[in-house]
């Protein structure tokens, strides 16, 4: 997937900034001292006018006549800079959406994780899930923007017709980068550019402290439960950060590339022996109620192995799964990771 920066901006006057007209306004009225009913009709309208527009908008920062082209996965898309109202349909940018304080007119209804929005913003409305968008609540809402990912991937051109879609899903190839350039993106698009860089540099801060305390500590094995089943991730998907980002190196380097990873079963786990096992518990993550991972992986075989028998197991974040490189993902599971490695005996 490429992950051009963004490309260019222009200005094209879309309408006037409320400051902007009021401001005109008391500047009229003090030349002219005093003005006839004619007048003083048209200013109370353009003053009326002026509130409508206003009260259109979300609160984001200033509603811009700046357009902007975001490079996406399906091309390039122009739109106005900080579009509102905004939908988005994606938890890695809603995280970081709700880091850059953005407000989100409208976003999926019942989400499990906590951090998905701004709390200085007003709460966002239902839009359907993250898996079939509410049409009609789109409708009403008319949305300058509609921001997707993978999971919402496939209604793009149904969004299409609606709205500016972008398809801003996250490379699970690369994860790191791809994260990166979108959290870039997102600040470009709204005028946060300067609170993008400071998010990054807090992930990249923990990124070097958790390297310096994973730094030959042996080889890691990441593993989804999911009820009674289990599955292997290399680094090549979208917890493969782990090895290409911390240099935790593979206890198993043939894992197969899918993107549901490869089944393994006890006798697996056992066979790679890794020193470090990284845990996600897909059904605690979804809300699903059942046996847990660490009651899954209490097994006499992965008991055999070095991470097992040293302590050495480390539970990712629900984000890890339905938020993956998002803000908070981010400093959430490096901070686990970290703090694991450090406790080490």
């Amino acid at each position: 997937m490429s992950t051009t920066p963004l490309s260019h901006r222009r200005t094209i006057p879309i309408f006037k900034r409320p400051l902007l007209m009021m401001t005109a306004l008391v500047t009229a009225i003090s030349v002219t001292g005093c003005s006839s009913p004619e007048t003083e009709s048209a200013d109370a309208t353009a003053t009326n006018q002026t509130a409508n527009e206003s009260a259109n908008v979300a609160n984001n920062d200033a509603v811009s006549a700046e357009k902007i082209t975001v490079n996406t996965v399906k091309g390039d898309v122009e739109l106005a800079m900080s579009p509102s109202p905004l939908v988005v349909y994606d938890m890695t940018l809603m995280q970081d959406l709700a880091a850059l304080d953005v407000a989100v007119d409208g976003m999926p209804g019942s989400l499990l994780l906590d951090n998905l929005h701004s709390k200085t913003q007003p709460e966002p409305k239902a839009v359907g899930t993250v898996f079939e968008p509410d049409l009609e609540a789109l409708n009403a809402m008319q949305p300058q923007a509609i921001l997707v990912g993978s999971r919402m991937a496939e209604k793009y051109n149904e969004l299409s017709n609606i709205a500016p879609t972008l398809d801003m899903s996250i490379d699970t190839a690369n994860i790191y980068e791809s994260s990166k350039q979108r959290l870039h993106d997102l600040g470009a698009l709204f005028g946060k550019s300067d609170q993008a860089a400071r998010l990054q540099q807090d992930i990249d801060t923990l990124i070097d402290e958790t390297k310096g305390v994973t730094k030959d500590k042996g080889t890691g094995l990441v593993v989804m439960v999911n009820g009674n089943k289990m599955s292997a991730y290399g680094d090549k998907s979208r917890y493969g950060f782990i090895h290409t980002v911390l240099d935790v190196p593979m206890a198993d380097k043939q894992i197969a590339d899918a993107p549901h990873g490869q089944p393994v079963s006890f006798e697996y786990i056992q066979k790679a022996n890794p020193d470090w096992l990284f845990v996600i518990d897909r059904s605690a993550a979804i809300g699903e109620d059942g046996i847990g991972a660490k009651a899954v992986l209490d097994n006499p075989l992965v008991a055999q192995t070095n991470a097992w028998s040293k302590q050495q197991v480390v539970y990712l974040s629900p984000d890890s799964y339905l938020a993956f490189g998002g803000y908070y993902q981010w400093m959430q599971d490096l901070t686990t990771i970290k703090d694991a490695f450090a406790n080490a005996k």
